[in-house]
């Protein structure tokens, strides 16, 4: 609980968290952010100064575009300075990809970015929707010395904070639905909710905040598998445009060393599309040259990408690319550390 009344402003994009069951029809539709007590009376018994504003058109996460991701960083722009937290209610589906997304967006961010939803609508009895939200507000608002206690973009989810760029969604079926495979919980929910402080982000002081809205999506994506052929490698990796290939290998970075495949590699890079490696593994890292069938990748210039997840390796590329870098510059930029994204040995 905050120790003294803070503001938190919830913004409801779509998802399952906002919708109710209509008892005539049966069909699910969104709910009326207004009257969001009396959704859930348990909100009215903080200490907090709460307010919402919703989507015009709320959307499925399945829908969720860097546009979208654009809107959201505006209405936090423009409210920034009006609430001490931020709660978004959203899909599911795609929430690692928008938590990943806004913590390259919003630079020295010094408030909390909490997005939440729910497996089951805030409409159905078992719901795991409300005690999600009613968390996530908390987590929002909760303050130490006047200053916010987490100060990044999160999810959170099933008694567990996490930050945002390191997570998966893993499951579609149990309401466990996040994991953080190479970074500890910020925060656990239990009789009382109890921080990380070591893993939580330690911004910058006295920096204001920075808002990025240029992000470029040319970017491609090779997934290898036993017996690629050269045909399909070939198509992905001279798709006129692109500036980008992220390349999903096995283990700690590992690709065949076929000559054809190391040869299309270094021919993409030699035009000036950057090629970063990550790996197909839910857990661990890419260590480009630790075996054999990594180190010609390493060789010719594939930048190895640690332990990126997938959603924070093409949200990053999409910042990096939409801020104009290349070559070297770009190179660079990937393999630092930004948001808390990667670890940096």
């Amino acid at each position: 609980m905050a120790n003294k009344k803070s503001k938190v402003l919830i913004i409801y994009t779509g998802g399952t968290i906002g919708m109710i069951q209509d008892p005539h029809t049966g069909e699910l539709k969104p709910f009326d952010f207004n009257t969001l007590t009396g959704q859930i009376p348990e909100l009215k018994k903080f200490d907090i100064d709460l307010s919402s504003i919703s989507f015009k058109k709320p959307i499925d996460s399945s829908n969720m575009h860097p546009d979208v991701w654009i809107e959201l960083v505006n209405m936090i722009k423009t409210n920034y300075n009006k609430v001490d937290g931020f709660v978004i209610l959203h899909g599911s589906d795609t929430m690692s990809y928008t938590a990943s997304a806004l913590s390259f967006m919003l630079q020295n961010l010094n408030k909390p970015i909490v997005l939440t939803g729910s497996q089951l609508p805030i409409g159905i009895i078992r719901t795991d929707g409300k005690e999600n939200l009613i968390t996530a507000i908390e987590i929002a608002a909760t303050k130490h010395k006047e200053q916010s206690v987490v100060k990044e973009v999160c999810i959170y989810f099933e008694y567990k904070l996490y930050r945002g760029n390191r997570t998966i969604k893993y499951n579609s079926q149990h309401f466990d639905a996040f994991k953080s495979p190479n970074y500890p919980a910020l925060a656990e929910a239990g009789i009382n909710i109890d921080y990380n402080s070591h893993a939580l982000f330690k911004p910058e002081p006295g920096k204001t905040l920075v808002i990025h809205t240029k992000l470029d999506n040319d970017i491609a994506v090779l997934k290898l598998f036993p017996g690629i052929s050269k045909k399909i490698t070939q198509s992905i990796l001279q798709t006129k445009g692109i500036k980008a290939v992220i390349m999903e290998t096995f283990g700690a970075g590992n690709a065949t060393t076929q000559a054809w495949f190391i040869e299309e590699l270094q021919k993409t890079i030699e035009r000036g599309v950057v090629v970063l490696n990550i790996t197909q593994c839910l857990e661990g890292e890419v260590v480009q040259g630790k075996y054999e069938t990594s180190s010609q990748l390493k060789r010719i210039g594939v930048i190895g990408g640690g332990d990126l997840t997938f959603e924070a390796a093409i949200t990053k590329l999409m910042y990096l690319l939409g801020k104009g870098l290349k070559g070297k510059q770009l190179t660079k930029e990937l393999q630092q550390n930004i948001a808390g994204e990667l670890t940096v040995n």
